[in-house]
C-alpha cells in the first residue's frame, strides 16, 4: 500500500514539474502570442521586440521585474506575478528570453 502511495505521489509530482516548468514550454504558453515564437514582436498586437539591444541590455532582474509586474507600456496588462507564475516560473522565462537573444546574434 505504502509503495502504491508513493507511485501516486511521484506520478502527480512529475505531471505537474514537467513541461510546465520549461521555460520554452512556458513562452510557448504565455508569451510567444505577443513576442513571437523567436521573440521578435508582433506589432499589431503591442508585442515589443525581446532581440533589440535595449532589450538585450536590460538586467535578469529587469526582465523578470517585467514578466511578475507587467511591462511599463501595458501598464502591468500582463503581470504574471499576480496570475499564477511562480518566482521560479519567471526565472525560467527570462532564462528562455536570454536564449533566444543568443540565437539572434
Amino acid at each position: 500500500m505504502r509503495i502504491l502511495f508513493m507511485a501516486v505521489i511521484i506520478a502527480a509530482a512529475l505531471a505537474c514539474s514537467g513541461v510546465a516548468d520549461d521555460g520554452a514550454a512556458l513562452y510557448k504558453q504565455k508569451c510567444a502570442s505577443c513576442h513571437g515564437v523567436k521573440g521578435e514582436g508582433r506589432a499589431a498586437l503591442r508585442g515589443s521586440n525581446l532581440l533589440t539591444a535595449e532589450a538585450k541590455q536590460r538586467s535578469d532582474e529587469e526582465l523578470a521585474k517585467a514578466i511578475a509586474e507587467g511591462g511599463s507600456r501595458l501598464g502591468g496588462a500582463h503581470a504574471y506575478g499576480k496570475k499564477g507564475v511562480t518566482a521560479e516560473q519567471v526565472k525560467l522565462l527570462v532564462g528562455y528570453v536570454r536564449q533566444l537573444q543568443a540565437k539572434a546574434k
